[in-house]
């Protein structure tokens, strides 16, 4: 039996104390502080921008922590380990904010799924594949004590990510067609469906067969329950990822306006900013050094 499917027979306890201080990583300039699993995680970020000014942090203190399945794991390898903290697209982050209780995870995940990146608690490099990583990140949301749906939000949009890419998992390039397709597919109907059934529910066009014709009520009604049957439906195409594709699915089918109007607003943000630059100048740079 696969580690995901192991890990998916019984909930999840709260167990904190499997995060544990990892020490810090060898360098040139000093030796290896090792880690303490008696000792709580500490998050040591050193914050730097990329050339495109985007924030990425260095992690000056590893984090630890004991598998259920892998055992200890150990969180970066490396001491020029940069990371983003919690990949959230800023569209989503009122939802699944970049930082809160699931943070250690998102490390230690983001960590999990970068090749070379992180080793046992002995020094053993440990083969895990980007399912595996997934896994043990939803498994760490639990043990930060991260809330239910959260983390099962998480957990399927990172299990998206990861079926979308293909990589570092074994599979087949018939595989990773077939995932890839599952994904684009079923998201890309339930989009589409979306949009016709709000246009049908408006009577801007009659063409959706469920939506049929009666009082406002009564639509909105047949339009909620088919939001919800017809993405249970088409997540079975997921295969064995298929709770992942039940969450985005009727996630996708339920959020839809709300996530194509904070796009909106977003894009409307950017919009305001880059016209108000074209007619505010800049302000000279401040010079570091003191007057007089």
């Amino acid at each position: 039996m696969e580690p995901e499917a192991r890990s998916q027979q019984s909930p999840i306890p709260h167990q904190p104390r499997r995060f544990f201080d990892g020490g810090v990583a060898p360098t040139a300039d000093q030796p290896e502080v090792p880690p303490d699993d008696l000792a709580d995680p500490r998050i040591v970020l050193e914050r730097h921008l990329d050339p495109q000014g985007r924030e990425r942090f260095l992690m000056l203190r590893r984090i630890g922590y004991l598998d259920r399945v892998f055992g200890p794991l150990l969180v970066p390898a490396r001491a020029d380990f940069l990371t983003d903290l919690a990949s959230v697209p800023a569209v989503f982050t009122w939802l699944v904010p970049k930082t809160g209780a699931h943070l250690p995870a998102a490390l230690l995940h983001d960590g999990l799924v970068r090749q070379g990146a992180y080793v046992s608690a002995e020094g053993h490099p440990v083969t895990l594949t980007r399912v595996d990583a997934d896994r043990v990140f939803r498994d760490g949301m639990a043990d930060t004590g991260t809330p239910l749906v959260r983390r099962w939000l998480v957990w399927a949009a990172v299990t998206t990510n990861t079926l979308w890419l293909g990589r570092n998992n074994g599979w087949s390039p018939a595989q990773r067609w077939r995932y890839r397709l599952a994904v684009v597919g079923t998201l890309g109907l339930i989009a589409v469906l979306g949009v016709l059934s709000t246009l049908d529910l408006f009577d801007v066009i009659a063409v959706v067969p469920w939506m049929g014709h009666g009082p406002f009520l009564a639509e909105l009604a047949r339009g909620a329950a088919v939001a919800v049957v017809l993405p249970a439906l088409l997540g079975l195409l997921w295969g064995r990822f298929r709770i992942a594709g039940w969450i985005m699915c009727i996630g996708l089918a339920l959020l839809l306006h709300v996530t194509i109007a904070l796009v909106l607003l977003t894009g409307l943000y950017w919009l305001t900013e880059k016209v108000a630059a074209l007619f505010v100048p800049h302000s000279p740079g401040v010079s570091r050094s003191r007057a007089g």
